[in-house]
């Protein structure tokens, strides 16, 4: 089974993670209900086991609780993905939700890059800022050292652009964890 627990205590945030990319339970607690609703979205279409726990400074407001989710979870992918071999590495998808359409491209590389290109017409859904959604793609990409690249191509309700997001990328990591034979990784370099 690929999959590992994590705990990162600051004093911004206190992350307890569980991730399984074969399955299993999804139990999401971060104290923002619309980024629970986006987390349980991305574990449920991912097809990953996810139960994480996470107690933030949300007083503040919700930046350090969602970005340090990202770095957290980053590094779980790291940490089970290791030398990257017999992965199927890339994933790209296109995902509608109602008016809006999402396109997510990944490269499990060990070059952590991200390309973000997303408007949302409203600031907020419930408590989340939707602005926090690049920080979050950004922490998860930097931290589990992988290429992400996102494009909104339309859409009028941020809700829909927000969920059609995190789904898209969700549906290309599922594609580009998908183990295969080789027993190496994928490159001609023959190492990532």
């Amino acid at each position: 089974m690929r999959q590992t627990e994590i705990s990162r205590k600051t004093k911004e945030t206190d992350i307890k993670l569980s991730l399984c990319l074969e399955g299993g339970d999804i139990s999401i607690d971060t104290g923002i209900g619309f980024f629970d609703h986006m987390l349980n979205s991305f574990a449920t279409h991912a097809g990953f086991g996810l139960e994480l726990k996470v107690k933030g400074d949300l007083y503040v407001d919700e930046h350090h609780t969602v970005e340090d989710t990202g770095i957290v979870l980053g590094k779980a992918f790291s940490q089970i993905l290791k030398d990257k071999s017999s992965i199927d590495r890339f994933g790209s998808f296109y995902v509608p939700m109602d008016e809006a359409l999402a396109f997510a491209s990944v490269d499990i590389s060990g070059r952590p890059f991200l390309v973000f290109d997303a408007e949302f017409p409203q600031e907020m859904c419930g408590q989340y800022n939707c602005a926090m959604t690049v920080e979050f793609m950004r922490a998860l990409a930097y931290n589990a050292g992988i290429t992400l690249h996102i494009k909104s191509l339309y859409g009028d309700n941020s809700h829909h652009i927000t969920e059609a997001i995190y789904k898209a990328v969700a549906h290309a990591l599922r594609l580009a964890v998908k183990e295969n034979t080789s027993n190496k990784p994928l490159s001609t370099k023959g190492v990532l």
